[in-house]
């Protein structure tokens, strides 16, 4: 004796011959109702080449049917594990937002190339719905960094499963300039690396020292010294100081105490752009605290680094690398390299350690 469902199956699969051939839409859009309650019922226990018939039978019962049960096929399958990929992929391509908005939010069925594809091309409202999604690649939100409104930029920022690359945290602090929202979000990351933090809060206390000033033009010294101690703040908060930023310093602590840290090391961190590794390596090498070398490394012009590597005793070509470094992480412009070097050949130690003990003494007077 046959089983119910194969009965029910044999049945459905008669009523769809008939419906593809003569069927009007609202048989259409009921028989699409019976093949989703059947494929629901058991699509953990389908095989691949089962899962393929029912995406040929679903592709061809969405043609000429209407919105809302689009819409609801896509709600009943975006959660599916193994709902089949040509009816979701089509789904979440659908210029129709309340039909792909759900596939793009939850469909584990769509890789980064498909997502990436998406969000290239399709609508803000099609890249919000991705934003959402629970895990997202540093690849697909490159994409969402680079096209995406602020909506999506501060969606896909909060969003706790979302990756960034260096690209992308670069975007998302450029971004950040224009939008005190978007830097927030940035800055409250706990991934954010501490170069891209560190210009960020740079960037960001230029932009509200502007707008402040503009605002309160007879009080541009007291705003100009609000800023700086707002950004002072955030730097010595210990949420500004990744995982991966205490990871840094502890090794380079290591390499320092077991004596292997010496002016390659320095030149081969600032060559591969490592700014923890670079910025802790000088701060041992010239016996100061990270937070005072980072400072004079961030905020002061080339002049902070030239007065570190000479207490250093580094060399001019691995200083000059420094400052490329800086430059490319921070974007702090250097007008004339060539005085840089004149300046830096001139230089006594003994006057750098002068300006040095300045520099700690004032760091004192601030952490206090």
């Amino acid at each position: 004796m046959a089983s119910k469902s194969a009965v029910s199956s044999a049945s459905l699969l008669d009523e769809l011959q008939t419906v593809l051939a003569h069927g009007t839409v609202a048989r259409r859009v009921e028989t699409l109702r019976q093949v989703t309650d059947l494929f629901l019922n058991n699509a953990i226990d389908y095989s691949d080449d089962q899962i393929t018939v029912f995406d040929d039978v679903f592709n061809c019962l969405i043609r000429h049917i209407e919105t809302s049960a689009k819409a609801l096929l896509a709600r009943r399958l975006a959660p599916v594990a193994k709902a089949p990929p040509q009816i979701i992929h089509a789904l979440a391509f659908d210029d129709l937002i309340e039909i792909a908005a759900p596939v793009l939010s939850l469909s584990e069925r769509l890789g980064d190339d498909a997502l990436i594809e998406n969000a290239c091309s399709k609508s803000q409202a099609h890249l919000l719905a991705i934003s959402t999604r629970k895990v997202l690649s540093g690849a697909v939100t490159d994409v969402l960094v680079e096209r995406g409104n602020d909506e999506v930029v501060k969606s896909t920022v909060n969003n706790p499963g979302a990756e960034f690359s260096e690209q992308g945290f670069t975007r998302l602090v450029a971004r950040a300039e224009a939008d005190d929202d978007i830097a927030t979000c940035v800055g409250l990351r706990p991934s954010i690396p501490r170069h891209h933090y560190l210009k960020l809060i740079a960037k960001a206390s230029a932009s509200v020292k502007a707008r402040l000033a503009a605002a309160n033009p007879d009080r541009v010294n007291d705003v100009s010294a609000a800023v700086s101690e707002v950004a002072r703040r955030a730097r010595s908060s210990p949420a500004a100081i990744s995982e991966d930023t205490t990871i840094a310093h502890g090794l380079v602590r290591s390499l320092y105490e077991d004596g292997r840290l010496d002016e390659k090391e320095v030149a081969s961190f600032a060559n591969a752009g490592k700014f923890d590794e670079t910025n802790a390596a000088i701060a041992c090498l010239a016996n100061v605290s990270i937070a005072v070398a980072e400072k004079m490394m961030i905020e002061s012009k080339t002049e902070g680094v030239l007065i570190l590597a000479k207490v250093s005793g580094l060399s001019w070509p691995t200083v000059k690398t420094i400052i490329n470094m800086r430059k490319d992480l921070a974007e702090i412009e250097v007008t004339d390299i060539n005085a840089a070097e004149q300046t830096y050949e001139r230089l006594r130690p003994s006057t750098a350690q002068q300006v040095l003990r300045f520099h700690r003494t004032q760091q004192a007077a601030e952490a206090g």
